[in-house]
């Protein structure tokens, strides 16, 4: 199912629409990842149940990356690089545990509730630049890939004269277009600069996530696991954000008739939210997910110690889920999909997600009830190469 110059089976896209080759290989598939003698088989789960399953048993399907061969399944000795302490995606509980109900009180609805008016003037701001800039304007540009990153600055705590600074590191570090060498030198001062921020906020706590975990539970968390924290953070807000700004505009765009949606009240625009977030799915797959014991999926027996790869777009597109689930729906009410993962691992950040989008899609409407594409014929670019999926421009007037 690849080829040494395609992209790996489980990111492939058409448009909105996962790939043909990803619906035809059934509930359960085995691929390859890499190529030539590098090539390691797994399993690829598709189907809506199947993903949920895997998800949502993490006593069978483990997310610890292992390292070293011999490092037995279920070992509790684990090698853990430096890069993924504190990634709550690569821990089992109770470690999983533990360090998930320390941040879980930095992503509440109150917390959200008390974010919110300052999400409302940070997309003024993107608004009123593109705004002043004039049409046609890069939607890209001016809003989906600038205001997922001041908004978790804001969450995290970094001082406004640093987000700049710090938002060049973190894309430095994680676009995958620059060379390993480039990539790696600014996660390391990407790294220096997050170190030295927990030892002010440990000093100095203030309100952001980081001032108030530190304040609650500085004893029991390591600057290094909240480094690595700050790091998740980063990279799942705002590539996952700025993915479905640009992506669902561009799909309003041309469902037009659904855009009323987003005019009605806060459960009409969550509704339609919602809605989007399931059609579109950016993230393409979670942390890969090892059995720890034979286990039967989707009536095929994976073995102890195999790898399974779940892809998020297809199972939330599984006519098992919804019968029409090709066809985006605002008006429909919300189903059990899998966006935000499923289980233990569900994100943590969910709940952001979801009042980020309906702030930003509604107040772009509010301000360009006109807003159209600069240019219905221009073939739209995709960005594939990024851990999201989404746009690498959109022109837009108004």
């Amino acid at each position: 199912m690849s080829g040494d110059n395609s992209p790996p089976v489980h990111i492939r896209r058409q448009g909105f629409d996962p790939a043909d080759e990803l619906r035809a290989a059934g509930r359960l598939t085995r691929i390859s990842i890499g190529s030539g003698a590098e090539a390691t088989p797994i399993w690829l789960a598709t189907g809506h149940a199947a993903v949920r399953q895997v998800l949502g048993d993490h006593k069978r399907f483990s997310t610890r990356r292992r390292f070293n061969p011999r490092d037995e399944i279920g070992g509790t000795g684990v090698f853990r690089p430096r890069e993924l302490v504190g990634n709550l995606m690569d821990y089992d509980p109770p470690e999983h545990t533990r360090l998930r109900q320390l941040m879980t009180p930095g992503f509440t609805q109150r917390r959200m509730r008390r974010l919110a008016p300052r999400i409302e003037q940070i997309v003024t701001e993107h608004l009123d630049a593109m705004e002043q800039a004039g049409a046609p304007a890069d939607l890209i540009g001016f809003v989906a890939g600038e205001v997922p990153g001041a908004v978790l600055c804001e969450l995290i705590g970094v001082p406004l004269d640093d987000r700049a600074m710090f938002r060049q590191l973190c894309h430095g570090h994680l676009d995958a277009s620059r060379s390993q060498r480039k990539r790696a030198a600014a996660g390391e001062a990407f790294s220096r600069y997050l170190l030295a921020m927990m030892a002010r906020e440990r000093k100095n706590p203030g309100e952001g996530l980081i001032g108030s975990i530190v304040a609650e539970h500085g004893d029991t968390i390591t600057d290094e696991e909240l480094r690595g924290f700050c790091v998740q953070v980063m990279l799942a807000g705002d590539d996952n954000i700025s993915g479905m700004i640009g992506l669902g505009v561009l799909a309003l765009l041309r469902h037009p008739e659904q855009i009323a949606a987003l005019r009605g009240d806060d459960k009409s625009a969550d509704r339609a939210v919602d809605e989007l977030i399931r059609y579109l799915t950016v993230p393409y797959a979670p942390t890969p997910r090892t059995a720890m014991e034979d286990v039967v999926v989707a009536d095929q027996v994976i073995k102890e110690g195999e790898t399974v790869l779940c892809s998020l777009p297809t199972a939330n597109r599984d006519p098992d889920l919804l019968p029409d689930a090709d066809r985006l729906d605002v008006t429909r009410e919300p189903v059990p999909h899998v966006a935000f993962g499923h289980g233990v691992h569900h994100c943590l950040g969910a709940a952001l997600a979801r009042l980020q989008l309906r702030i930003v899609y509604t107040a772009l409407w509010q301000r360009f009830p006109a807003l159209r594409l600069a240019d219905p014929a221009q073939e739209v670019m995709f960005r594939t190469s990024a851990p999201a999926y989404g746009l690498t421009s959109l022109m837009v007037a108004w």
